[in-house]
This record gives C-alpha cells, sequence and structure tokens, in this order.
C-alpha cells in the first residue's frame, strides 16, 4: 500500500467509514476487550509509519485502527502528545499501552513513577514497545528495563533482507509468524541489553541475514513486570510492515497477551541468548567476518566519508 492509498484510508477512518478488511471479524464481549493507548509520538527521529502528514493518521494509527474495527478484539485510542496520555488518570482507562516513539518524552517524573511502578505492575495491565520504543527515554532507567535495552546502531537498514529465527512459535505473541520470517525490515542493535532479564523469542539469523555480525541480535522479547505483562517487537519501521497479515494477527495475540487473557511464558531465558550469539559468531566466522574485519570495514568508510566531506568543503572553498 503506497503513502497516498493510506492518506486517503486515513481519511475514510477519520469519518468512520471502513473500507477495508484486514483480518476475520471476531465476536469479543465488549466488557473483555482489553482497552488499548496506542502513543506515537517522536521527539527524536521520525519514522514514516508514526508520520502524520497534512493532518491525516499516520500508516501505523490506520493499521491498528482498521485492526480493531475488522476484528473486534480491542477497543483503541490514538495519541501523539505524551504529557496527557500518560498520566495517572488517563493510564488508569487502559489495560494495554503502546508505545511506537523516539526520543525524550514529556512526561513528568510522578507520572513515570506511576506508569512504571504501579500501573504497569498490576494485573492485566502490559506494555507493548514497538520498534523505536527502544530508542526512547534513554535517560530513564526505568524505562529502558521496561523496553529492555537501548537502540545502538542498524547495520540491517530498512531494503536488507533479513532471516529472523523463532525460537518459541508456540508463543501467542509471536505464533502467526510460524518458525521463521523472510522479510526486507530495519532491525536494531542494542546496549544495556540484559538477557537475564527477559525470554527473547525471536532472533536474527546470521547465516541468512544480508548484513551479518558476530553476535546475537535479538527481534522480540517478553518479561513480566510485578504482575503485568511486558512485550517488545523490533519490527514495524516498513510502512509495509503494517500491511503484513502475520505482523497484524502478532499485533492482536500480543494485545490479548499483554491484558492477560491469553497464557504464555515470562521466565527468562539467557541461555537462548547464549546459545544465538554463539552460533552468530560461527555463522561469521566461516565467512571470514569477526569483529575485527567489520571494525576494519567501518574504519575504511569513515576514512572515505572524511575524504569526500574535506574534497566538498575544498570545492566550495574556491
Amino acid at each position: 500500500m503506497l503513502q497516498s492509498d493510506f492518506r486517503r484510508l486515513s481519511q475514510v477512518v477519520l469519518t468512520g467509514f471502513v473500507v477495508l478488511a484486514l483480518v476475520p471479524a471476531v465476536i469479543f464481549a465488549e466488557e473483555k476487550k482489553p482497552r488499548v493507548l496506542l502513543l506515537t509520538e517522536s521527539k527524536g527521529f521520525v519514522h514514516k509509519p508514526v508520520n502524520r502528514v497534512e493532518g491525516a493518521l499516520a500508516p501505523c494509527e490506520v493499521a491498528m485502527r482498521q485492526l480493531s474495527h475488522d476484528s473486534n478484539a480491542f477497543s483503541l485510542e490514538l495519541s501523539q502528545d505524551s504529557a496527557s496520555a500518560i498520566t495517572r488518570e488517563n493510564l488508569d482507562r487502559f489495560d494495554v499501552v503502546m508505545f511506537y516513539t523516539t526520543g525524550k518524552l514529556p512526561i513528568t517524573e510522578a507520572n513515570m513513577e506511576y506508569f512504571a511502578t504501579h500501573w504497569l505492575k498490576q494485573p492485566k495491565h502490559g506494555f507493548i514497545g514497538i520498534h523505536s520504543a527502544t530508542d526512547t527515554l534513554k535517560d530513564d532507567s526505568r524505562y529502558v528495563e521496561i523496553a529492555g535495552g537501548n537502540f545502538n546502531g542498524h547495520p540491517w537498514t530498512q531494503n536488507t533482507k533479513v532471516a529472523i529465527s523463532v525460537h518459541e512459535p508456540a508463543h501467542p505473541t509471536i505464533a502467526a509468524f510460524g518458525k521463521e520470517i523472510l522479510m526486507q525490515e530495519e532491525i536494531y542493535q542494542y546496549n544495556r541489553w540484559v538477557p537475564e532479564n527477559v525470554r527473547v523469542l525471536m532472533s536474527l539469523d546470521m547465516s541468512r541475514s544480508e548484513v551479518k555480525r558476530p553476535y546475537h541480535v535479538p527481534v522480540a522479547w517478553v518479561r513480566s513486570w510485578g504482575e503485568g505483562r511486558i512485550f517488545v517487537n523490533n519490527m514495524g519501521h516498513r510502512e509495509d510492515t503494517w500491511t503484513n497479515k502475520q505482523f497484524l494477527d502478532s499485533m492482536i495475540a500480543s494485545i490479548h497477551w499483554a491484558a492477560g487473557l491469553t497464557d504464555g511464558p515470562t521466565q527468562v531465558n539467557p541461555d537462548v541468548s547464549k546459545q544465538q550469539n554463539e552460533k552468530a559468531i560461527a555463522d561469521c566466522l566461516a565467512l571470514g567476518i569477526t569483529e575485527a574485519t567489520i571494525a576494519a570495514e567501518d574504519a575504511e568508510k569513515a576514512r572515505k566519508k572524511a575524504d569526500q566531506d574535506n574534497k566538498k568543503k575544498a570545492a566550495a572553498a574556491k
């Protein structure tokens, strides 16, 4: 679906009419439908799926609103204003909060404390982080622990072909994907990632991904937070990901899991991260790729870029 199509559809959705069915309709009792808040505020890089153009809803918002309508599996409110959305009074209206955000959001200390230490720890409350949710509130240690880590670059850019291994195809949050995913998507690598804190569900398969690195790169994980639940999925950079049926089915399932309507384990599994790290090293070593060769390549790219910049400056000075 092209951006212009998204724009036209978002205008239609805003008027209350429905023209597209993404998933089969499912009937849920109104009182059991999870109440979801989707926050798409950007205080750093603005991704296309969350960019509102000329007053129209962003592609991500269009997809999620359409999904809510067609599935009848959850209710949805949209916001790009964290200052008013993430407050004690407003949070208490929801079961699940989703972030597709960047940067230092203007959430007050009191409201962040309530979110992290009270609201999210309640039974049947959940947080879902999509893509750049890990590139958000980097100075807030509470949020970093909730998100599971910090964005630390993406050698896998949006047009890179990636292979993603699904470690637990039966886990409800990711069951829609089967045993593996082959797609083009921007994938992050992380710092402040602590395998002992999470249950990793999906990882890059370096043996089959176009760009290879000799270390583990998690793609999706879950954890408990008090009696609440957390699910993070790095996918979602590309607009066409938001028209992918497997991804959208996973969104419904993740919302229900986060709201405590389905079961799926959260016990940590650092052994999986260790195994994936060892596999990545072996896969890369077989092709002569090591940390040293990558560092040398990066240094050469930096040198070439510096040369180009110097030539441009010299030409401008003439």
